[in-house]
């Protein structure tokens, strides 16, 4: 009997195959051993989830559905492997990740055709991604280990005492990570948090569980312990809770809806969480902006990664009289997109990824229409490119109450406004809930750092659309108001997956006021002495800034 050609998706992709995606699916942590997974227990219910490429939207494998019984084995396997890997030194631990940066960059060909086979995103935007991942593994090799080395404070009485503040693991660590990125936000949580001692049970998006397992695959080879990273792959309302309920800590990156379910039931339980939520997120081109400069900017910040993207603009603030310029460039630059799903570098804006998210877009773009507003370009589903393409698109004249101007439309969809000046710029972006992302784009940069301090996001941009901030990986990324709780990157990426704990070391012995002497004469002399040192520090202060220090 000859076999069954292989579905288009994969035909075309260099490096895939049906067996390999079914190798990768006996790797989750519910999987039999007669799928490859060793001695991993089966799930209770034996069902699976079909996986679909949105390039053609075939099957092109399926996994297995995980259960709360398998959760649990799942977060039981990694928290025996914890506590070896909390004593392992943390500069260990980052040379494993290091490593793992360096498998990354050697297998790049597979995950990319992995990346593309399982979002439908362009090749372009695939590398875009794959590069975050090598670049975050390099910053916590370097910076890792100091984030997470004791500390000395400030004692009560120096000399007298100590004050040392050390940095333990919470134990483990529950991913969540969402289908848009699926590469990059399940590795900017899984990451830190292994650096800084904890194991990981991971659960991916069900559209996009792939990736993750060759990523998880990968770690093993880096020299990761076996069991410290677990993948558990199944329905979000199975798996989710069953996953917060077992683990230290909750690392999630969705909707603001299902954001506050998380939440809701990591209080319950006690366990803090970080939250990477949803954005309406605004751009700004003021009066003196360079309008060449900031339409190429605005058609990456809306358009990458087909506008599936937390940190894209969905709304442009233009002044006016910068308006009518800069609308002609932005509509130039985009119609010169090309769209399309092959495995070349030819197209520049990809799939969405789903009959859904497809009509989660048309129907934003007609509510829109039927309020009044004008297409300038684009509007329309693209078959010929893709069963789920749909063509990066300018609307303006949008009423205030549109879905598309209230809500994140996730997809290749802009409203481009004019407002007075930059005071109504600001008012108009921080008309919103939502506070991730932004960018202003002015030729005076010290004026545009300036405007950035005034706009209610986590990260703001000036001159550029995202990757100024994103790319910073020293530097707190996360959002304010619904778009978030919490910071991913920097020291405090790192730390948020830690308990601090203080140690006091007295070199006389008890610190409480002595019994043995006048206790009238002992306060006042004690509250004197307080004073003193109180004006003593004021004039310190008050030195260090007539002569410009900090």
């Amino acid at each position: 009997m000859s076999s069954p050609d292989p579905p288009a998706a994969l035909a075309d992709a260099p490096t895939l195959a049906a067996r390999r995606l079914d190798d990768l699916a006996g790797r989750v942590a519910c999987a039999s051993p007669a799928d490859g997974g060793g001695d991993r227990t089966g799930s209770a219910d034996g069902g699976a989830l079909e996986v679909f490429a949105p390039a053609t939207a075939e099957r092109i494998g399926s996994v297995p559905a995980c259960d709360a019984d398998d959760v649990d084995a799942a977060v039981e396997r990694a928290r025996a492997a914890q506590d070896e890997w909390a004593a392992t030194p943390a500069s260990e631990r980052a040379a494993v990740l290091d490593r793992f940066g360096d498998l990354v960059l050697d297998r790049r060909g597979e995950l990319l055709d992995l990346l593309q086979v399982e979002t439908g995103k362009s090749r372009r935007t695939a590398v875009e991604e794959l590069f975050d991942v090598p670049t975050g593994c390099g910053y916590l090799a370097e910076r890792a280990p100091g984030a997470l080395a004791d500390e000395r404070r400030a004692a009560v009485a120096p000399g007298i005492s100590t004050a040392t503040v050390t940095y333990e693991p919470v134990g483990v660590v529950g991913v969540i990570s969402p289908w848009n990125y699926p590469l990059t936000l399940s590795m900017a949580d899984a990451l830190p948090a292994l650096a800084a001692g904890n194991a990981v049970v991971l659960k991916p998006d069900e559209k996009t569980p792939y990736g993750a397992l060759a990523l998880g695959e990968l770690l093993e080879v880096a020299g990761l312990p076996d069991g410290l990273f677990q993948v558990v792959t199944g329905e979000g309302p199975t798996v989710g809770p069953a996953l917060i309920d077992a683990v230290d800590h909750v690392a999630f990156t969705g909707s603001t809806e299902t954001g506050r379910a998380v939440a809701e039931r990591a209080g319950r339980n006690l366990v803090d969480c970080s939250l990477e939520l949803g954005g309406n997120n605004p751009l700004v081109v003021l009066d003196d902006a360079d309008v060449d400069e900031a339409a190429r900017g605005a058609v990456q910040a809306c358009f990458s990664n087909a506008g599936q993207l937390c940190l894209s603009a969905e709304r442009i603030y233009v002044a006016e009289p910068t308006y009518d310029a800069f609308l002609d460039a932005f509509v130039r630059e985009t119609e010169r997109l090309t769209l399309g799903t092959g495995y070349d570098y030819d197209a520049e804006v990809g799939s969405l990824v789903d009959a859904a998210q497809l009509d989660r877009v048309e129907s934003h773009v007609a509510d829109a229409r039927e309020r009044g507003a004008t297409v300038l370009t684009g509007g329309r589903a693209r078959p010929d490119a893709g069963p789920y393409c749909y063509e990066p698109t300018i609307l303006t004249g949008v009423d205030p109450d549109a879905t598309v101007a209230c809500e994140e439309t996730f997809g290749p969809v802009v409203a481009v406004a004019p407002v007075p000046d930059a005071d109504a710029a600001v008012a108009a972006a921080n008309d919103s809930p939502y506070g991730l992302n932004a960018s202003v784009w002015t030729r005076d940069r010290d004026r545009g750092a300036a405007l950035a301090r005034e706009i209610d996001c986590g990260t703001v941009n000036v001159n550029d659309a995202f990757l100024a901030t994103w790319g910073a990986a020293d530097a707190p990324m996360g959002g304010f108001g619904d778009s978030g709780l919490g910071r991913r990157h920097g020291p405090e990426g790192i730390r948020r997956y830690v308990e601090s704990r203080t140690i006091g070391v007295s070199r006389v012995g008890p610190l409480g006021f002595p019994d043995r002497l006048p206790t009238d004469w002992f306060v006042r002399g004690a509250f004197a002495a307080l004073s003193v040192g109180r004006r003593a520090r004021r004039g310190a202060r008050r030195l260090k800034e007539r002569v410009g220090l900090r």
